[in-house]
């Protein structure tokens, strides 16, 4: 994913992700709220929704904003969200799985795996290829 950081929508959710990682989660939902407020195509869209789904206290809210994330990313028309692909697949499929639908989260676990060749070679996409693994081993029939 091509993200381009003059982006006011990018510059938003990075100083949301900045909040997180103080454990100001009441500042990054406020700055995610904001970016979703600015949002103007399909891109930035599932952009945002990725990040408000961090931020919800209940699977159900969680899983909305991922399956928001994963239909906005089916509308973008390039390739700027393929590599996002595994990462909305595994959190989609965390969702369900917290909601104890493991058979749902499952087939999420194995799109994401199927998509996992486009990551790049980055510890990112290690821990994402990682994640999809374990979670296929956890929802194993």
């Amino acid at each position: 994913m091509n993200i381009d950081p003059g982006n006011p929508v990018v510059k938003l959710c990075a100083e949301g992700v900045a909040a997180e990682m103080q454990r100001d989660f009441e500042t990054a939902a406020a700055l995610y709220t904001r970016a979703w407020a600015l949002q103007n195509n399909d891109y930035e869209a599932c952009i945002v929704a990725h990040y408000m789904a961090r931020v919800q206290g209940h699977p159900e809210d969680i899983l909305h904003w991922n399956l928001e994330a994963l239909r906005y990313a089916e509308k973008v028309t390039d390739d700027s969200v393929s590599t996002f692909y595994p990462s909305l697949y595994l959190n989609i499929g965390r969702a369900y799985e917290e909601l104890d639908r493991k058979w749902e989260a499952r087939q999420y676990y194995e799109q994401g795996m199927a998509k996992a060749s486009a990551l790049p070679a980055t510890t990112l996409g290690s821990i994402t290829r990682d994640a999809l693994e374990r979670a296929l081993q956890r929802t194993a029939k």
